[in-house]
């Protein structure tokens, strides 16, 4: 069983491995959304890009869950104005980023379906956009949500977060196995 000890490196240690996926993700599609704006993309490449576009489906939404239930509130909770219009300002960034993987997302999957009717350019320049909306959310959540987190959040609810966390992804990693 977690610890409290043990609890608060467990839930942060899914987080910046969700943040280090993300800037993996991040690479693999603007490297694609290059290789797309100068030509096709080969079979390898388009499934590449649907391996990206199930982890921004479905990995990418769940960490901006977790960190919506698991840390912004103990956040909101500070009498640090400043922590608290940047906790703000992060739930905002995470509707930015959704909406603007919407708008992104019906293009590469056209694009990984073999399909060219996007304009490739602006397809390249949305996906410029959605990497730096990421990248910016991500620095200012480790280096003042996350610090911010670790010192406000009771280790009793560290420990809950962190049990979730691990038992959804011993669950995603057995139906992986069974695939």
């Amino acid at each position: 069983m977690t610890t409290p000890t043990t609890a608060a490196p467990l839930l942060f240690d899914f987080l910046d491995h969700s943040h280090q996926q993300l800037q993996r993700q991040l690479g693999v599609l603007k490297r694609l959304a290059r290789q797309l704006a100068q030509d096709e993309l080969t079979a390898r490449e388009r499934d590449e890009l649907r391996q990206v576009i199930a982890w921004f489906n479905t990995d990418a939404r769940q960490h901006h869950l977790d960190e919506e239930k698991h840390v912004f509130p103990a956040l909101l909770e500070s009498s640090d104005e400043h922590v608290v219009h940047t906790t703000r300002r992060l739930r905002q960034d995470h509707g930015w980023i959704e909406e603007n993987w919407l708008e992104l997302a019906p293009s590469l999957e056209a694009a990984a379906g073999g399909y060219s009717w996007f304009d490739r350019d602006t397809l390249a320049h949305g996906v410029a956009v959605f990497e730096q909306l990421c990248l910016d959310h991500l620095v200012l959540e480790e280096s003042l949500a996350y610090p911010e987190a670790r010192e406000r959040i009771h280790p009793a609810d560290l420990e809950r977060a962190g049990v979730e966390m691990a038992r959804r992804r011993a669950e995603r990693e057995a139906r992986s196995a069974k695939r």
